[in-house]
């Protein structure tokens, strides 16, 4: 839906959702500071400058988000982890083999798993990618790509598994949750929103192209 992720989440019980997967707003103005940036050797990306990214969610949402979600997994919390008053040992660093100091080397993810740490190492570096064959089209200035969505659900949801996503962004999480019904026949179920309405329109027409959830949302 395009609506705010708080309008959402009261509409739910305790504890409906079986695993949240979100990449809240860090807080680092990326949304204004991503125009006509890209890597040193990739075509560079105009995004439209927006200032969703001045502030990271409040405690209010990070509570709301436990209460309506049995488990998290939380990007970027390292920018905002005085927000999130639970520890947790099962942290999941992405690497993504940029090659530039323009970038972070890795992305960080608190989740609320009690396993160890575990990492993924995907290339992500402007418009060079891990897989070239199957190139993702960027239209998200902090957009991540589906595989590493789909490693995520892989390894911690389990069938039947109700997910949601509070910052839709580009939609690879839509993509991701169709790829793995589809090869891991897992029947995931996906609710999401997008506040934004340029960013949820580009993100539908994506996941409309790119899955067969013609009427996902």
């Amino acid at each position: 839906t395009n609506e705010d992720n708080m309008e959402l989440m009261k509409r739910y019980p305790d504890n409906h959702f079986d695993l949240a997967i979100v990449d809240p707003p860090y807080g680092i103005d990326i949304g204004n500071q991503s125009q006509g940036k890209g890597g040193g050797v990739a075509k560079k990306i105009d995004y439209t400058v927006k200032d969703w990214d001045k502030f990271a969610p409040d405690k209010e949402y990070f509570n709301e988000l436990k209460r309506v979600s049995k488990n998290q997994i939380i990007w970027g919390a390292n920018h905002f982890i005085d927000k999130i008053p639970f520890g947790s040992p099962c942290w999941i660093v992405w690497d993504k083999i940029n090659g530039t100091t323009d970038f972070a080397d890795c992305e960080l993810a608190y989740t609320s798993f009690k396993t160890a740490v575990r990492k993924i190492s995907w290339k992500w570096s402007g418009m060079l990618q891990q897989d070239m064959k199957n190139k993702e089209q960027r239209i998200h200035p902090t957009q991540k790509p589906a595989a590493l969505y789909q490693w995520l659900l892989t390894n911690y949801a389990e069938p039947n598994f109700k997910i949601l996503d509070t910052h839709l962004g580009s939609g690879s999480i839509a993509i991701a949750v169709d790829s793995v019904n589809k090869i891991e026949k897992m029947n995931l179920t996906l609710t999401a929103c997008e506040l934004d309405t340029e960013y949820y329109q580009t993100a539908t027409q994506r996941i409309e192209e790119q899955t067969t959830w013609n009427s996902l949302f």
